[in-house]
């Protein structure tokens, strides 16, 4: 594979993800998500996705543009968030939704990039989570027409744990702060959340990145994704890499300081 892995474009890079994919997708909230990669798919088309992210998107923004269009089935996620059509798919049947603690999301994406294919942790134990019967999928009657199995539960060290089985994604789209041009990834302070286990659990990862640096000026020591994970790189703009926003902005006036 040629270590220049820069893609012409977003819609490129994004062309041959097929519908019924499962795609992994980086960020918390709206900080951190690869918001090109997400317009360069919704324009390709591609339908029947299954979602991995932390949350998915808002209304009108982020994965939430995908859900409107109903071209996501299924999302595994650890909460709804913001999004109040995701709410309503999920409440009226529509949308399958496997809600998964967040640790554990991330873990199971993690080792799914490690090559782990399941893992034991407490989390969840005494729950639901372990136990089954989570609400997959409502009915239009508002019944559960989908729940969730028991898993196992084992004791190490005298603790009881679950078993979790890890994630591994046709594809993973993620947004970095600076990428060489072999992939190398560097991301910048909380927009590194979930962008580092989505990215290793995709068989195909596709980088969008603010700058693009050539191979060699990040030092080893600066990589938070080695670029062994990635596969496709997009440079944006620096119009686009200053298009960011948060679900919501909260401030208090500025205390006056007095001598």
């Amino acid at each position: 594979m040629s270590l220049d892995k820069v893609a012409a474009s977003a819609a490129d890079a994004v062309a041959d993800i097929r519908s019924g994919s499962s795609l992994a997708v980086g960020g918390f909230g709206l900080v951190g998500i690869p918001w090109f990669l997400i317009a360069a798919l919704l324009e390709q088309g591609a339908d029947d996705l299954t979602v991995v992210s932390n949350n998915c998107g808002v209304d009108g923004a982020g994965l939430g543009l995908l859900l409107e269009q109903r071209r996501i089935s299924r999302v595994i996620a650890s909460y709804v968030g913001e999004n109040k059509e995701f709410a309503r798919q999920y409440l009226s049947g529509e949308l399958t939704v496997e809600l998964t603690p967040q640790g554990t999301l991330a873990e199971r994406m993690r080792a799914g990039g490690a090559g782990i294919g399941a893992f034991f942790t407490p989390t969840g134990v005494g729950t639901m989570v372990a136990e089954g019967g989570l609400p997959w999928r409502y009915d239009a009657d508002g019944a559960v027409a989908l729940a969730s199995e028991p898993k196992e539960v084992r004791t190490f060290h005298g603790k009881e744990m679950v078993l979790e089985e890890s994630i591994v994604a046709d594809v993973a789209l993620v947004r970095a702060a600076v990428a060489d041009r072999a992939g190398n990834c560097v991301f910048n302070a909380s927009a590194r959340n979930f962008n580092v286990p989505a990215a290793m659990s995709g068989r195909l990862t596709i980088v969008e990145a603010e700058k693009v640096v050539e191979v060699g000026e990040l030092g080893p020591d600066e990589v938070h994704l080695p670029g062994v994970f990635v596969q496709r790189v997009v440079e944006l703009t620096p119009e686009q890499a200053a298009t960011k926003d948060i679900e919501k902005r909260t401030t208090r006036p500025r205390e006056e300081i007095t001598a």
